[in-house]
């Protein structure tokens, strides 16, 4: 995409090791564990956030449970599993009908601008890509479920921004499907890297130069270098530094893609991808406090292996609740990582065969991709009371 940031190479494909496991689970609990963190501190200024818990160290209710970030995460991750790099559009769109438009379940709770437009022209019967134009095809709510992409496409930027496009083709459009391909190629790289350098230019790699999404990456990223290089600065200093460099101040929307994606990379390159700081600075930042720090924390995840993140932090992060997609009440982000590991490998090894094959012998690909992803999860077991093989069996199966 961009002459002055050319695509990292792309190492050979990983396999389903011990190392690969680490930053996948890394990666997905980072962003469960950002979410929830961040969420008491959504759409507040740092101002507001100081002067109610000082600054925010770690949960601050009683009761930390992700939001909508994790759970759309959960819903793309299974989606993919089920799939792989074979996905479509109308594989992604059949999966929105089945497990969330087309449910007879009560309000929908929780969920962003972006994807209530959305279920508002699928439901009255609008297809994709014209499903996604609405006011808010701009928003992160592609960023915030973008991270299985890279899990999933471990090494290959490349993929992962392709994969993470098709997804959000339903929902999103222009800057919107930019933020995603830019956290997508990153969480990817971050799978494999030793560096923040290499997650940055690999998510700059894949958005236009000239997008708004690129500038404002570039300018939060080179504000947490400049502040990291100042002895004298702070760390209340260099978060103010981060945030003026993308924020637009008095602009009522905190939901940007740009903008979150921004905060999230610029915190993680503040902290040079240490978990700890690479959140609670994203956190400590407000505005759409909970995506960007979970953005944050599927980077730091990846980069480090979930061994980095806190144990207090991960204990608290249980299946989901279904607050905001009821559908994914039970799954847990430890199981999907699993199910990513698996069909990523596969991916890999076989070259997309096998997953051409299966889309041959079934049809539209979507039973033989679920029996191979619920044969795999039932080798993850049951965690915490959550049916990983009888509901994982259910969704994945989906469109």
């Amino acid at each position: 995409m961009s002459a002055a940031h050319p695509p990292p190479a792309e190492p050979a494909g990983p396999g389903a090791g011990d190392a690969v496991r680490d930053r996948a689970r890394g990666a997905l609990l980072g962003l469960a564990v950002g979410d929830a963190l961040g969420a008491p501190a959504e759409n507040m200024k740092p101002s507001q956030i100081r002067r109610r818990w000082g600054r925010i160290e770690g949960y601050v209710e009683d009761d930390p449970a992700g939001t909508d970030d994790t759970e759309y995460a959960l819903f793309s991750g299974l989606l993919l599993a089920a799939h792989g790099s074979a996905l479509t559009v109308a594989h992604v769109e059949a999966a929105w009908h089945r497990w969330i438009a087309d449910r007879d379940e009560g309000p929908f709770r929780g969920a962003g601008f972006s994807e209530r437009g959305t279920l508002e022209n699928l439901r009255r019967g609008l297809a994709a890509p014209i499903s996604a134009q609405h006011r808010h095809a701009w928003s992160d709510g592609l960023a915030m479920r973008a991270a299985p992409f890279g899990v999933f496409a471990a090494g290959r930027p490349a993929e992962a921004a392709r994969l993470v496009a098709i997804d959000g083709t339903v929902s999103h459009d222009g800057e919107g499907i930019y933020g995603g391909r830019a956290v997508a190629a990153g969480v990817a790289t971050a799978m494999v890297a030793t560096s923040t350098d290499a997650v940055i230019a690999a998510a700059l790699s894949v958005v236009p130069e000239d997008s708004w999404t690129a500038r404002s990456l570039r300018r939060a990223v080179g504000a947490a270098q400049r502040s990291r290089h100042d002895p004298g600065i702070t760390r209340l200093g260099t978060e103010r530094a981060v945030r003026s460099a993308v924020v637009i101040g008095g602009y009522p929307w905190t939901d940007l893609a740009p903008e979150a994606v921004g905060l999230a990379f610029g915190a993680f390159e503040a902290a040079r991808g240490d978990f700890s700081a690479s959140v609670l600075t994203a956190v400590n930042m407000g505005r759409d406090a909970d995506t960007t720090a979970a953005v944050a924390g599927a980077l730091a995840g990846a980069l480090c292996g979930a061994a980095a993140i806190p144990e207090t932090w991960a204990a608290a992060i249980g299946p989901a609740r279904g607050s905001c997609l009821p559908s994914m009440a039970g799954y847990h982000v430890l199981d999907v990582a699993e199910l990513l590991v698996a069909r990523g490998a596969g991916s890999v090894a076989g070259g997309g065969a096998a997953e051409a094959g299966a889309r041959d012998s079934a049809g539209d690909g979507a039973s033989a991709g679920a029996g191979a992803v619920v044969s795999t999860a039932a080798g993850a077991g049951v965690r915490d009371g959550a049916g990983v093989g009888t509901g994982a069996g259910a969704v994945v199966g989906a469109g």
